[in-house]
């Protein structure tokens, strides 16, 4: 397989976990926060954020993807993260521009897992993945 089809494979496959990221990630923290509120277990809210540390595992370590797929969707992610952080307001007001999966009232998607870090947790462990020098990336292919 040639470089640039590997390095298009990556991009596709960044931009594909992208929205699988950002709503698992907010689903998770709901789940979260509701078995918190409920002083119960939350084996919802777990359940989601393992499948998204999966998706983050295949995106940052899988051989025959290229590091842009870690970068495709880790970039974005870790601004959406840097933003919650620094303006919370034109966070929540762009993110109430996005489509919702569920009908709910209150926080826009997003909000949530934007404010509480998860965001720029996961996209900056992305970024670094793909930024990694070239001889530890070629030392997780063997």
């Amino acid at each position: 397989m040639s470089r640039e089809i590997r390095h298009l494979i990556g991009v596709v496959a960044g931009l594909a976990a992208l929205p699988l990221v950002y709503y698992l990630t907010e689903a998770g923290a709901r789940g979260l926060r509701a078995a918190n509120a409920a002083f119960s277990p939350g084996p919802s809210g777990l359940g989601h954020l393992m499948v998204v540390a999966a998706i983050v595992s295949v995106l940052a370590a899988w051989p025959w993807l290229s590091p842009l797929a870690a970068l495709t969707c880790g970039l974005p992610l870790a601004v959406a993260g840097g933003l919650f952080a620094l303006d919370l307001d034109a966070a929540t007001g762009l993110a109430d521009a996005l489509p919702r999966l569920e009908a709910s009232v209150g926080e826009p998607p997003g909000t949530l897992a934007g404010a509480t870090g998860l965001y720029a947790v996961i996209g900056v462990s992305l970024v670094l993945s793909a930024l990694a020098p070239h001889r530890l990336r070629s030392i997780r292919k063997r």
